[in-house]
């Protein structure tokens, strides 16, 4: 049975890697939804629980490297001078 649901994750993990940052957050309140509403049986909570976790994750995900791409934009005189974001964990 474990491997059953190991597989399924899997699955799971698989269509969810493909999802942009939109899709996911729709996903994961849809997730919520169900679980505030109450009417899943405990394994389907727990399964669901486990599914809005890793979109949880990849929502993160996809926010950091949204960040690592960001670039500011200063004004050097009347010039608007490009560069790229660095963050400070990034510059040790």
């Amino acid at each position: 049975m474990a491997e059953k649901k190991e597989k399924s994750l899997n699955k799971n993990n698989l269509n969810e890697n493909n999802l942009n940052f939109e899709e996911a957050i729709e996903k994961l309140e849809k997730i919520a939804s169900e679980l505030e509403e109450g009417e899943l049986d405990l394994e389907a909570s727990v399964s669901k629980f486990e599914e809005g976790m890793e979109l949880s994750k990849k929502c993160n995900e996809l926010l950091q490297n949204a960040e690592k791409r960001i670039s500011i934009l200063l004004k050097d005189g009347d010039n608007i001078k490009e560069e790229n974001f660095i963050q400070k964990d990034e510059e040790e």
